[in-house]
């Protein structure tokens, strides 16, 4: 599976920025996309997930109310609008992906991820 993100950039406090990700490659009949962010010297964080239907959304505490995820199937791409951005959003963003069947048993998604893309909000 391979992923590529776009849309990073510096932006001021309260702005918005929206990533995106292309997906291709996948295996898996069904699957869940998403995204983490890892800030300078800090742990991977999950941000958000959907599983591939876009029934389902799920959101990190920290981003929830703030961001928002969708997924278009048609164009194999997930986006991440995040809005009154903070400064300790400022991380690298990685999109990530996984079979469905790993958000359902164990509630991530987060088992192959691209190369990131860079958010810095100032």
């Amino acid at each position: 599976v391979q992923l590529v993100e776009s849309g990073g950039g510096s932006v001021q406090e309260g702005e918005s920025r929206r990533l995106s990700c292309a997906v291709s490659g996948y295996a898996w009949d069904r699957y869940c996309v998403g995204w983490v962010r890892q800030a300078p010297g800090k742990e991977v964080e999950w941000v958000s997930s959907i599983d591939d239907t876009s029934t389902r959304t799920y959101y990190a505490d920290s981003v929830k109310g703030r961001f928002t995820i969708s997924l278009d199937s048609a164009k194999n791409t997930v986006y991440l609008q995040m809005n009154s951005l903070k400064s300790e959003d400022t991380a690298l963003y990685y999109c990530a992906t996984d079979p469905i069947g790993v958000l359902v048993v164990a509630g991530t998604c987060f088992g192959h991820w691209g190369q990131g893309t860079q958010v810095t909000v100032s």
